[in-house]
């Protein structure tokens, strides 16, 4: 029986996890969101830092406003959302927020762009 990385990623991390067990690295982020549809990339930066640089596919919700637009860019608290900011400090605050909410399949990019 012939098993993806992905889907072993997915068990991995499918249990609830506290904010340090949710960091991944980019490429693990770009295999998510290749096999799961579904999935979004959030970048937690203000939205003048999301217009110089980002990355492709993402959406900008930033921190300050995650709360309040959570449930209209992120409508299913089941579907795999990563999240990454600057240096990966807004994006673990953001894995709380959204814990908070009630979501459960968070990742977010360890160290964020400037990570990569």
């Amino acid at each position: 029986m012939k098993i993806s990385i992905y889907e072993t990623l997915k068990s991995m991390f499918k249990k609830t996890r506290n904010v340090e067990d949710s960091s991944i690295d980019y490429k693990s982020a770009k295999m998510i969101l290749k096999n799961d549809k579904d999935a979004k990339l959030v970048d937690v930066r203000s939205p003048q830092e999301y217009k110089e640089d980002h990355l492709p596919s993402s959406i900008n919700i930033p921190l300050y406003k995650l709360e309040e637009q959570c449930q209209t860019f992120l409508p299913n608290i089941n579907m795999a959302i990563i999240v990454y900011c600057q240096s990966g400090n807004r994006s673990n605050k953001a894995i709380e927020i959204l814990q908070s909410k009630g979501y459960k399949n968070l990742y977010n990019i360890e160290g964020g762009l400037d990570n990569m």
